[in-house]
């Protein structure tokens, strides 16, 4: 089956980190996706970065897909009260899930009604273009969280891929299929390891679904996980493939 690598929050915040996971993907030859944010943690935007939007134009011009990969890339950041109807913002265990357990408090999309969300994808879009990246390849929310009604969101302003924990999309197509996503998390070493051992033994899922890798900055500062990573993307050359949304297509 197909697998499909990308890089997660890539920001001028993590540019070395990110340097060493392109290194380690063009050493087997494998071109990643790029999940771009446009203002990581409120911090760090892009605008205010001309020398890394124009890495990002390399990059896209070398055969990267670019992804929307939300707006700031945290709960709770700049949100605005809406006046006008439309879906609510997750609450409950549905956003304790989202903000506590599969996430720092990072699940940005799981943290707005759709008002909100829409805005950011305008504001996200935007700096995107600014950046001259005319072209994207799709929106993955951070933590893999959204709501249900964000996939209309996504169908109607065109989207051709978006993912979560379990499923990979064509917004625009209604097409869905199940995959199997392989990733790391480093918070603390509990979650290190056991990342460690899910990786492993969910390997052999790839023989029935269409599979992920998602590298995220953060791997890069753990030796081990560099080497764990060195040995899955080894795992994933030959049947890598370009675009991601070939995945929904296997």
């Amino acid at each position: 089956m197909p697998v499909h690598v990308s890089i997660h929050d890539v920001t001028p915040a993590w540019a070395a980190e990110v340097d060493a996971a392109l290194q380690a993907c063009a050493e087997v030859g494998i071109k990643p996706g790029l999940l771009v944010i446009p203002n990581y943690h409120g911090a760090w935007p892009l605008d205010d970065h001309p020398d890394y939007a124009r890495r990002l134009r390399q990059w896209q011009a070398d055969g990267h897909e670019i992804f929307l990969h939300g707006y700031y890339h945290l709960a709770g950041a700049d949100r605005r009260a809406s006046a006008t109807a439309g879906n609510a913002a997750p609450r409950g265990l549905r956003k304790l899930w989202a903000q506590k357990v599969v996430s720092g408090g990072e699940a940005e999309f799981s943290d707005v009604d759709e008002a909100e969300a829409r805005r950011r994808l305008d504001d996200g879009e935007a700096v995107l273009r600014r950046a001259g990246l005319e072209q994207l390849d799709g929106f993955i929310a951070p933590a893999w969280s959204m709501p249900p009604w964000m996939h209309a969101v996504l169908r109607e302003r065109g989207y051709r891929y978006t993912e979560d924990h379990l499923h990979v999309y064509d917004p625009a197509a209604g097409a869905r299929r199940t995959s199997v996503v392989l990733n790391y998390a480093s918070r603390t070493p509990a979650r290190l390891w056991s990342s460690l051992i899910y990786c492993r033994l969910a390997r052999p899922a790839r023989r029935f679904l269409p599979a992920r890798v998602a590298i995220h900055p953060a791997d890069m500062r753990h030796e081990v996980l560099r080497k764990e990573i060195r040995g899955l993307l080894r795992w994933a050359v030959g049947d890598a493939v370009v675009p991601a949304r070939a995945l929904v297509e296997a």
